[in-house]
């Protein structure tokens, strides 16, 4: 960096980890929420995918939803209730624990997660023609590897 050098500057000329994640994810949102909004979900929001992307179609407890994302109980609270009242999930007894609630989702739940993913197939799958396949799998296991690494505790 020379002295004159500006830092938007340097981090256009060489992006930083969080530079470059933060422009995939927000590329990545902007293309799956656009698409699903064209497909008949236009009310959701990338903040709804800390909730919607680890649902499973059978449920899932708003505690693991937290753990899976990373995102504060209450924050996944929050947002169950938006969903909720979208008409995405519901909260029902959990048949293993009456004491637990489960988020399900609804039948239009059901419909976003079978075309999110869908088009993240989609999305994915033309990375990999762009880059190669195999390029693609070794991108993605570096960064799982990475990621694991930031996620993990600190000393």
């Amino acid at each position: 960096m020379t002295k004159s050098e500006r830092r938007s500057e340097r981090k256009r000329r060489d992006p930083d980890l969080g530079v470059l994640l933060g422009q995939l994810l927000f590329a990545f949102q902007d293309e799956l929420f656009a698409t699903l909004a064209a497909q008949g979900h236009p009310d959701l929001r990338p903040r709804h995918g800390v909730v919607l992307a680890y649902l499973d179609a059978e449920g899932s407890r708003a505690t693991e939803l937290a753990r899976q994302s990373g995102q504060h109980k209450q924050v996944v609270g929050k947002l169950v209730d938006e969903l909720e009242a979208l008409g995405y999930v519901e909260r029902r007894p959990d048949p293993t624990d009456r004491r637990a609630k489960l988020v399900s989702p609804t039948a239009r739940g059901l419909d976003q997660m079978a075309r999110s993913d869908a088009i993240v197939a989609a999305i994915e799958a033309r990375h990999a023609r762009a880059v190669g396949a195999e390029t693609y799998r070794a991108f993605k296991a570096v960064l799982r590897e990475v990621t694991e690494g930031q996620r993990a505790p600190r000393s």
